[in-house]
């Protein structure tokens, strides 16, 4: 029987080519090893405002994404969060074991809600919801980037003290994280990771960008002192600019650095604007030619297996807790 993985990604924002390389990419190689889930974590996205028009649109907008990046709906599961109750159900009785002190020292909460009276609860209980999703489907392995690692040892504790308190009840999920591609800087500033959320445009490569703007952010992206084109860590904005060129090519470290051995920042920068260019026409076009009927019926068919899925492993909790 094949091992089973879960991730997913919330509709906000633009996705952009550090999504692509650290996520999706991952994704799409994983879905032939894997029974795989992935899910778009709409439950996610209300911990901050949104617009309930726009969050529908990009929830579905999001779907395609997934497909169109690779996702074989024939052999992965997806399915969209709030098609399945048993996510937020187990988020509560998950809660009533978490500790006050473990969701304080979460990432996501001191970044965006510790001293902001108002912030909503959502916020504070965001990785126990993670928690919830991972643990639903008795998920073996989880693609997560480094800045997600905190919530997954989260997510193992409470597995841990759940199977200690009631019984063996959830398997204990193990992070997959990609060693290479699981960081992508920001264009602007190689010190920050590439966000959906960055005010400063010029730092992300947006999928759904055209080839101009590509051109013109990889133009202005900013380099290293320094003339060689390699990956020192001592250089970083050098270095994660060559990651993107290995990645969307394929070639080994060595043979990038063999390539652009001699040639200047102008000409890399030309030949990575090319490559990311074409990289991403055929995922575009696939984008807007998607069938939205086919979309909702493979979101309709994604959201029941998981679902019975989700509601076996809850039928077990309520059993062990004394809720059923």
């Amino acid at each position: 029987m094949k091992k089973r993985i879960f991730s997913g990604a919330q509709p906000t924002g633009e996705l952009h080519i550090g999504n692509y390389l650290g996520a999706l990419k991952n994704w799409v190689a994983l879905q032939d090893e894997y029974e795989s889930l992935y899910c778009i974590v709409n439950l996610h996205a209300i911990t901050l405002p949104q617009d309930p028009k726009l969050l529908r649109k990009k929830t579905l907008d999001l779907a395609r994404i997934y497909l169109a990046a690779g996702v074989d709906a024939e052999k992965a599961t997806v399915f969209i969060q709030s098609d399945v109750a048993a996510h937020a159900e187990l988020t509560w009785i998950l809660s009533c074991i978490s500790r006050m002190g473990e969701l304080e020292r979460m990432t996501q909460f001191k970044d965006k809600g510790k001293g902001n009276s108002g912030a909503g609860v959502g916020l504070f209980t965001y990785p126990v919801l993670m928690a919830s999703d991972i643990l639903l489907y008795q998920t073996d392995l989880v693609p997560v980037g480094q800045d997600q690692k905190q919530h997954l040892e989260l997510t193992r504790d409470l597995a841990e003290r759940f199977n200690r308190d009631f019984g063996e009840t959830f398997k204990i999920p193990e992070p997959f994280i990609p060693p290479v591609g699981a960081n992508i800087a920001s264009l602007q500033d190689p010190g920050k990771k590439m966000s959906k959320s960055d005010e400063n445009l010029n730092g992300s490569i947006f999928l759904l960008d055209d080839a101009d703007v590509i051109t013109k952010k990889i133009k202005r992206a900013v380099t290293d002192s320094g003339t060689e084109i390699n990956f020192d860590p001592e250089r970083p904005a050098i270095r994660n600019l060559l990651t993107i060129y290995q990645l969307l090519t394929g070639k080994t470290a060595e043979e990038c650095v063999a390539h652009f051995e001699g040639k200047g920042y102008g000409q890399f920068k030309g030949e990575l604007a090319e490559v990311t260019v074409e990289f991403l026409r055929p995922f575009q076009e696939r984008i807007r030619n998607f069938d939205d009927a086919a979309l909702g019926s493979i979101l309709k068919a994604g959201a029941e297996k998981a679902n019975d899925i989700a509601t076996a492993t809850l039928r077990d909790v309520y059993q062990k807790v004394g809720l059923r």
